[in-house]
């Protein structure tokens, strides 16, 4: 009978302050100093390595070798006092990064990469190219900030999982990114970058869960999947994402990706009006679902919907998105963007509110190489106590649309069982819709929980006790239990053949 990995599973200590290289490294008293030590030692499946609390390197962690199934090699903290810290500003491009590897975890330590002059840096690279389908990576309950990577590129920031394959397709299976603070970071806080995105080669990472993190102060985007298929995106919070980068920027979003749920998010304070959005279904991409989100407070709006025109090389389009039971509140701009030939696309059952003062483009169309065709609003809840409009591009002034009435040469916006109330400017029509001019909202309780992300502590308490407020004021405003849903593949009947 074979023996199980735990049978020669060995432990590792690294001290920076304590610690010798010339140690074996296999107990807390006799622990090795430098991380350049673990990159030397072939580790075995069920490994764990720990580094000592209080701890800090101005060097890499570098991991290039891999666990198994049920035996991952895990990077952990041990001992009381502060996370292990690693501050490679000037001295490395990443602070963690994992090169061609699977089934690793590694969790619990403070990264920084703070240097002039700006380059592309990274707080964690996870990078598999030339390797087929990589598993089981988790990075967990990590606190990265302060990357001072270039805003002219979207590939560098906080957390980046990476996957290349100029020689042989390469891809994730199974990768978590969960409970992380990124703060202060630039461009990217939460991204993923592939080159397997296109009609001719098609080979999305599965199984990707980005859960339960904190993505506050971005320079560019927030969160950004790309080139997967199923991923979950859920109650992550991102604050005050494009608040240095030029071009494009929006708080969530994918791109080419198929069957991305994102559920239970908060986007909010997003600085940029070119897009600007809290959330975004992007460029060849099918079966995006928004559900359960709160989005707030964003220059930009609440959910832009976009894509050019398909075509053989590397865009079937932007069709079938689905935004149900969220909420937007005091969000500018535009609320919803329909920018460019995307189809089949359901807006229903959400929440708007646009407070006094704010005027505000409800519903516009936009050209991007074409026009929006197949939309449906239905029963949805449009709440304004200042001014909302309805139409599509006329113009533009900067970042801004200049709207015009009606949605044409957009094609079949269609509205079904709408309530418009308060003040709607050049609405479209609803034989079932409510139209109340004199309607008044009620009081209710907007105070979302907060984090300081200065300090990581009591995080945890901070996210359960966010889902909650979530949960409750989703509730309150849907009239009606949230009911989350789970990510699903696409078939085989529906793959890109």
């Amino acid at each position: 009978m074979l023996a199980s990995a735990s049978s020669w599973a060995a432990t590792y200590y690294v001290n920076s302050a304590l610690g010798n290289d010339a140690n074996d490294g296999q107990s807390a008293t006799a622990p090795w100093r430098s991380l350049q030590r673990i990159r030397d030692v072939p580790f075995q499946p069920g490994d764990t390595i720990l580094l000592v609390a209080g701890s800090i390197w101005r060097e890499p962690l570098v991991i290039t070798r891999s666990g198994r199934n049920n035996a991952p090699i895990i990077v952990d903290v041990t001992g009381v006092g502060p996370r292990p810290r690693i501050e490679v500003g000037g001295v490395a491009d990443y602070g963690v990064a994992l090169f061609n590897v699977e089934f690793v975890t590694v969790r619990g330590l403070e990264v920084t990469n703070d240097a002039m002059p700006v380059r592309p840096r990274f707080g964690v690279l996870v990078s598999a190219q030339d390797s087929g389908v990589r598993r089981g990576i988790a990075i967990t309950d990590m606190y990265v900030h302060d990357v001072r990577g270039t805003n002219d590129r979207k590939d560098n920031g906080g957390i980046v999982f990476r996957a290349l394959g100029p020689k042989l397709a390469t891809r994730f299976e199974d990768l978590k990114i969960e409970r992380n603070i990124v703060w202060r970071v630039d461009r990217s806080g939460i991204a993923g970058i592939s080159d397997q995105v296109t009609i001719a080669r098609w080979f999305p990472s599965g199984k990707v869960v980005i859960r339960d993190n904190l993505v506050e102060d971005v320079g560019g985007d927030g969160i950004v999947p790309r080139g997967t298929d199923g991923a979950l995106i859920e109650h992550n919070i991102v604050r005050y994402a494009g608040s240095r980068a030029p071009g494009y920027n929006a708080a969530i979003w994918q791109w080419s990706t198929d069957r991305s749920l994102i559920q239970l998010n908060e986007a909010a304070f997003t600085v940029t009006r070119y897009d600007g959005q809290g959330f975004d279904s992007d460029f060849n991409s099918r079966r995006t679902s928004f559900v359960y989100n709160y989005s707030h407070d964003n220059a930009g709006g609440f959910l832009l919907i976009c894509s050019p025109q398909r075509n053989q090389k590397d865009n079937l389009g932007n069709y079938g998105t689905t935004a149900r039971f969220n909420v937007s509140r005091n969000d500018a701009g535009r609320i919803f963007q329909l920018s460019g030939p995307v189809s089949d696309v359901l807006i229903k059952n959400n929440v708007v509110h646009v407070p006094m003062r704010l005027d505000a483009q409800m519903v516009i169309a936009t050209q991007w190489d074409g026009w929006a065709n197949d939309v449906r609003f239905v029963e949805n809840r449009f709440v304004v106590l200042g001014t909302a409009r309805y139409g599509h591009e006329a113009g533009r002034s900067g970042p801004d649309y200049i709207i015009a009435p009606s949605f044409s040469p957009a094609e079949n916006i269609r509205f079904k069982g709408n309530a418009f109330l308060g003040r709607h400017v050049d609405p479209p029509a609803d034989e079932k819709g409510i139209f109340d001019a004199a309607y008044a909202a009620p009081q209710a309780d907007w105070g979302v929980p907060v984090f300081n992300p200065a300090s990581a502590e009591d995080f945890t308490t901070f996210i359960l006790r966010h889902r909650s407020w979530m949960v409750k004021m989703l509730e309150r405003e849907l009239r009606a239990p949230v009911r989350p849903m789970r990510p699903t593949r696409t078939t085989f009947f529906e793959s890109r053949r």
